[in-house]
């Protein structure tokens, strides 16, 4: 089958969201988020208010403003989470640039022996010698210019500077259990283990990809969870109470790793607050628990 639906101006997609029961007070405010946001941007945080969502049919009482009270909390949910992701992805970098630079040698990403699966070290490899290549900082262009006889790509702690968060978590994760590094830096971490690690910075490197492509955090299901600790090193939540393809639980991950990258980080208090600018946000479609607030975890006080 092929797609046949045409293109519908503004005033048109206003009047097939009025027939399919949504209520639209402020018809200029519609028409402007429609033409700055989109429509199939939004509909994503019109599809729970959806009674029939074959047909499209709206909840009754269902509005336009819920929608973009929704999409504004969202955009602001992103800013925080990906300033959180931000601090994460620089500890991940500083951990593998120092550790196994120091212990093998600043080129030890281009070292086989050190990862188990070859065939994705070489695609990690390849992907790394790109992003480096794409760079524009003025170290790397300095470095290529100074040492041109040179073929391999910039020590780590240029190289790892320039590349992503994913990248780095793969390359994390391709090490070998038996590397020392790959321990220690799990161990710095208070995660346990390496499997823990990687299985966290995967989960981590997804959120921090919808949020560079602006999509939506909340009411998601994400498809890589993290692995749930059993035991924690220090103060956690109940993690057997958890839905692991959440976004609350890859959130309490990231604050786990943020308590020890920034002990004095005020993330707890700023997502509160947010929270609390938007009432009407269903928690619950990210996973939040009831009573998550009351959670030592999340106090401030509990983390000296």
């Amino acid at each position: 089958m092929q797609y046949s639906k045409p293109s519908l101006d503004i005033a048109a997609q206003i009047q097939l969201l009025e027939s399919r029961g949504l209520t639209i007070d402020d018809r200029p405010l519609a028409e402007h988020f429609l033409s700055f946001v989109s429509y199939y941007r939004l509909a994503g945080y019109w599809w729970p208010l959806q009674a029939d969502k074959k047909k499209h049919v709206f909840k009754s009482d269902s509005k336009f403003s819920t929608v973009i009270e929704l999409y504004n909390f969202d955009r602001e949910l992103r800013l925080l989470v990906f300033d959180m992701i931000e601090r994460i992805e620089i500890g991940l970098r500083t951990q593998l640039i120092y550790h196994l630079s120091n212990a093998y040698s600043p080129w030890w990403f281009e070292n086989k022996n050190l990862f188990y699966n070859q065939k994705y070290w070489r695609q990690h490899l390849v992907s790394l010698e790109k992003e480096v290549n794409r760079s524009r900082e003025v170290f790397i262009q300095e470095h290529n210019k100074h040492y041109k006889a040179d073929s391999r790509c910039p020590p780590a702690w240029k190289s790892l500077e320039v590349i992503s968060l994913g990248l780095l978590s793969k390359f994390y994760q391709n090490l070998k259990k038996e590397v020392p590094e790959k321990r220690k830096i799990a161990k710095n971490f208070l995660v346990g283990n390496g499997q823990y690690l990687s299985s966290w910075l995967r989960s981590i490197s997804v959120v921090r990809n919808i949020c560079a492509h602006h999509s939506r955090l909340w009411n998601r299901h994400l498809p890589t969870p993290p692995k749930l600790l059993k035991k924690a090193s220090k103060l956690f939540v109940d993690t057997t109470l958890l839905d692991a393809h959440s976004f609350y639980t890859v959130l309490c991950s990231m604050q786990y790793l943020l308590l020890t990258i920034s002990p004095e980080n005020s993330f707890p208090k700023k997502l509160i607050e947010l929270l609390k600018k938007y009432p009407n946000v269903d928690e619950r479609a990210m996973g939040f628990l009831d009573g998550w607030r009351n959670e030592p975890f999340w106090q401030e006080k509990n983390h000296d």
